[in-house]
């Protein structure tokens, strides 16, 4: 409560917001639209954290349309079609006009944009529209249909102060229902039925911000997603339902940047000691208390020269209560953790460091990335074979835009996470968000090699073909983990090699709404049993408001 007074505080004498904070869904397809332009060097897009803000995204848009003359008539028309959606900014400044307020249900805004309900008002604006999803998801032992309805809205107050929400109500009905998740799909919490034919379960985001001229503060419950990766992130990925959190994002200078989140996770521990009897008889008569978990993290970027940024970060999982200085957005977190643990590793936290590096259009339309993901690293014995203790994690990767033809990206992507990587000696501790791995769905003591080409053929019709090869090894135990030596080498107890082919086309029809289509083929060896199965499965369906 304290930080948030002082916060306060501050915020309100800082000058007027240059635009408000309303975080875009982070599967926009803008993303990959303006993601590609940076690529060729024809706007900043600043985009290793993810979700961005609308208005963050309609400047790029409009810096983007400063270059127009380069575009081709393809990326045109779909900067046109983005521009109807993303007109946040004209819309807020704006309000300062509106003399009478105004409502209108199922109408056109002046962007010809079809809102569900439009509100705007003396320094107030807000939009909401109808959330659905239907669809079907066919293959080997599967025969289901989905549909989902919810709603979306947001909104802007004054100069500073802005909000969204995004309720999304999901059922899967049929055969072949998946409540484990065990790929890049998003893990879900969600209740099935006794005949195992049906399962419920929700997306669930929202948030409130104030924005000033170089920042922005919100508290909300969303995705968040740390650096970069094809189908997956070694540091923050969306493999996690949505969590709430504390989110700071401050730049002081044009080449320097700042984020901190502090975030409340689900341990799926239960807490004995603080559990109790109901006395009451239904469903067992007990309240389960689960153990408490919290992540902090913080970030500086570095961009010393056009297209080239460096980014470093901290992160630390920790249980047991809130702890004061990892509120504090520029404690260094894991000297922190040895004081107040007395250095003790049973009283510790999970701390974790990371970095990557980012080359933009350098090479002519293309992108070089790597992260590194530093869980833990003994450096005095660190060129020791026998006594090392190197668990982390990292990617390498390259795409290169207009190959050819124009609108066709080819990439490349190999990511390795060594043994032991995410885990924590205290299971409360252990990287994971409602046991998701935070970071890449693959986890520890496994890698993929990932090859894909995108390609537009039309404005708004997105189609991707996608291969990966994936080997997994077996997870180990603590004993393992911290006391043998050497340390179990890579892949060891492989428990599986697994090929995935992967096509897809999306079409937004209008803005919001997408049409979709995909097939996956996988092929896996079972190291265990030497077993070998094929799987397919075909989907397809519609979203609308996502």
């Amino acid at each position: 409560m304290k930080l948030s007074i002082f916060s306060f505080l501050f915020l309100i004498t800082l000058n007027c917001a240059k635009g408000q904070t309303v975080y875009e869904h982070h599967r926009s397809d803008i993303y990959e639209y303006l993601y590609r332009m940076a690529n060729k060097g024809l706007v900043k897009f600043d985009d290793q954290i993810r979700p961005l803000s609308r208005v963050y995204l309609a400047d790029c848009l409009d810096s983007l349309a400063s270059h127009a003359d380069q575009l081709t008539k393809l990326e045109r028309a779909e900067l046109a079609f983005y521009q109807r959606d993303f007109s946040d900014k004209v819309a807020v400044a704006a309000m300062d006009t509106v003399s009478t307020a105004k409502a209108g249900f199922f109408v056109k805004d002046v962007w010809n944009r079809w809102r569900g309900l439009l509100i705007s008002g003396k320094n107030f604006l807000m939009r909401v529209d109808p959330v659905l999803s239907g669809g079907g998801i066919y293959g080997s032992g599967s025969a289901l249909r989905t549909f989902g309805s919810g709603a979306r809205l947001y909104g802007y107050a004054g100069k500073h102060w802005a909000w969204h929400f995004s309720f999304h109500d999901v059922t899967e009905e049929g055969r072949g229902i998946d409540t484990i998740r065990n790929n890049a799909a998003t893990g879900i919490v969600g209740r099935i039925s006794a005949s195992k034919k049906s399962l419920n379960f929700s997306e669930l985001r929202g948030g409130i911000s104030y924005t000033w001229n170089n920042g922005s503060i919100s508290i909300g419950q969303d995705y968040l997603l740390w650096g970069y990766g094809q189908n997956g992130r070694a540091v923050l990925s969306d493999k996690t339902p949505t969590y709430p959190y504390l989110r700071l994002d401050y730049q002081p200078l044009r080449w320097l940047k700042f984020n901190y989140t502090h975030a409340w996770l689900n341990s799926n521990v239960i807490d004995s000691n603080r559990s109790y009897n109901t006395g009451v008889d239904p469903f067992g008569g007990k309240r389960d208390v689960y153990v408490s978990k919290y992540m902090a993290s913080h970030s500086l970027q570095f961009t010393p020269v056009k297209g080239l940024d460096i980014h470093l970060g901290e992160s630390i999982v920790y249980s047991d209560g809130i702890k004061a200085g990892y509120l504090i957005p520029i404690l260094f977190f894991k000297a922190y953790d040895k004081l107040v643990s007395n250095d003790n590793i049973n009283a510790g936290s999970n701390g974790q460091l990371f970095l990557q590096i980012s080359s933009r259009n350098h090479l002519k339309k293309t992108h070089l990335y790597t992260t590194l993901f530093v869980d833990e690293v003994l450096v005095g014995s660190l060129l020791n074979s026998q006594k090392s203790r190197n668990q982390l994690g990292y990617t390498l990767g390259a795409n290169t835009t207009d190959v050819g033809l124009p609108y066709l990206t080819l990439g490349a992507e190999y990511t390795r996470i060594r043994p032991f990587v995410y885990r924590n000696l205290n299971p409360a501790q252990n990287y994971t968000h409602n046991n998701y791995v935070l970071g890449d769905w693959i986890g520890s003591n496994s890698d993929r090699l990932l090859f894909f080409a995108r390609f537009t053929p039309i404005p708004r019709l997105k189609t991707m073909l996608r291969y990966e090869y994936i080997r997994k090894g077996g997870a180990g135990n603590l004993n393992q983990q911290y006391f043998q030596q050497p340390q179990p080498p890579f892949l060891f107890d492989l428990q599986y090699k697994s090929s995935i082919w992967y096509a897809e086309a999306t079409y937004q029809w209008m803005p919001g709404f997408y049409l979709y289509t995909n097939y996956t083929h996988q092929s896996r060896n079972d190291a265990v049993t030497g077993v070998q199965s094929q799987n397919r499965r075909f989907s397809f369906g519609f979203q609308l408001g996502l």
